[in-house]
């Protein structure tokens, strides 16, 4: 097969990487005014926090910073309306955070919903893939 662009002829490596293209896509969640934001560093800080019991360790894992935690998850409880962590001060054992009820429920919602979408925007991306090779 012999494609060329304007810049000349294309190598195999540019020809196999248009063939083997990737789709990437982002999902969030707003207010129906676009103020507040629930992207996926939220979701991941959420599921750090789950698995640690820490917003200091959830933030370490993540990469963020402590006080850009507590930001992200004051932002998402004002968006959402409810509290999403219960906190536990410090004592002989140490203090601890936990999600709450409705913020474990919110991460089973949003990993069900990416689940949807992911084989949606797969099912549409291979379609788009073939059309584009016709």
């Amino acid at each position: 097969m012999h494609n060329e662009c304007k810049f000349g002829k294309m190598k195999p490596s540019q020809i196999a990487a248009r063939e083997n293209l990737l789709l990437n896509y982002k999902i969030w969640l707003s207010s129906i005014t676009g103020d507040g934001l629930l992207e996926g560093s939220t979701w991941e800080l959420l599921r750090a926090i789950k698995k640690e019991d820490s917003i200091s360790k959830a933030a370490k894992v993540t990469g963020i910073s402590y006080r850009k935690a507590w930001g992200d998850l004051k932002s998402a409880e004002e968006l959402l309306g409810y509290a999403l962590v219960t906190k536990k001060r410090g004592g002989l054992d140490g203090g601890c955070t936990t999600l709450t009820e409705k913020a474990i429920k919110l991460l089973e919602a949003y990993a069900a919903l990416q689940s949807k979408l992911d084989e949606t925007v797969e099912k549409a991306f291979e379609d788009f893939k073939v059309n584009i090779k016709q």
